[in-house]
């Protein structure tokens, strides 16, 4: 018997800089089970801002903000949520502090982990993240669902680390920047127990006034119980 259906987005707000009408729109209209969320709030009245985006939407937060370093992780209310957990990545002196977020959940029909992170621009720093963020991916038993920015294409040597072993999609366009994407940075990854079923960047007017990254989305389908 076939497990359940799930969609997941995931999405670079841009810290929340553009057009947040649009933003809100693309989101809606999208519809999403599970929203990963890269430059989220994390800063000053952290919790309050992350709850009102949640709102806005249409969903509840499950795990994230400041203690991931803006990673943030909004489901519907089909989904519940059993355990939540954070991590952050070694600082380098003069970059920013990154980190990642996971959560433990279900829905009727089935179970599945997803953790969402951002990867650094500095192309010393990316390869040590990936590597500690697929470390702890690896911990996870069971269904894996991993997105992120991961600031390179899937040439990479991030990429590959955060791919390996799991199943992507080979032919998506690219996701920034939203105006006239030309690099394909934003990926999402499921372990192979998991159906990929639709995989779709959402490039239209309102996504470009939204962010300046274009969102992922993909129909998944778990494993049965």
């Amino acid at each position: 018997m076939s497990g359940a259906r799930l969609r997941v987005v995931s999405y670079n707000v841009h810290g929340l800089k553009d057009d947040r009408a649009a933003l809100v729109g693309v989101i809606r209209a999208l519809a999403p089970d599970v929203l990963v969320v890269q430059e989220a709030p994390r800063r000053f009245r952290w919790r309050h801002k992350c709850a009102a985006l949640a709102d806005d939407v249409g969903m509840v937060v499950a795990a994230g903000g400041l203690p991931s370093l803006g990673n943030l992780l909004l489901v519907s209310l089909r989904v519940a949520v059993h355990e939540t957990w954070c991590m952050r990545y070694p600082l380098t002196p003069g970059r920013h502090l990154r980190g990642a977020a996971f959560a433990r959940g279900s829905v009727r029909g089935g179970q599945f982990t997803v953790s969402g992170s951002h990867l650094a621009t500095d192309p010393a720093e990316r390869p040590v993240q990936a590597a500690l963020w697929k470390q702890e991916l690896s911990r996870v038993e069971g269904p894996v669902i991993a997105a992120a920015d991961l600031n390179e294409g899937p040439g990479g040597g991030a990429w590959r680390t955060v791919e390996d072993g799991l199943v992507s999609y080979a032919d998506a366009l690219p996701t920034f920047p939203a105006a006239v994407p030309n690099r394909r940075i934003d990926g999402l990854f499921v372990s192979p127990d998991i159906t990929i079923e639709k995989y779709e960047i959402v490039e239209s007017d309102q996504a470009r006034r939204a962010s300046d990254h274009l969102p992922v989305v993909a129909d998944v389908q778990l494993p049965s119980n």
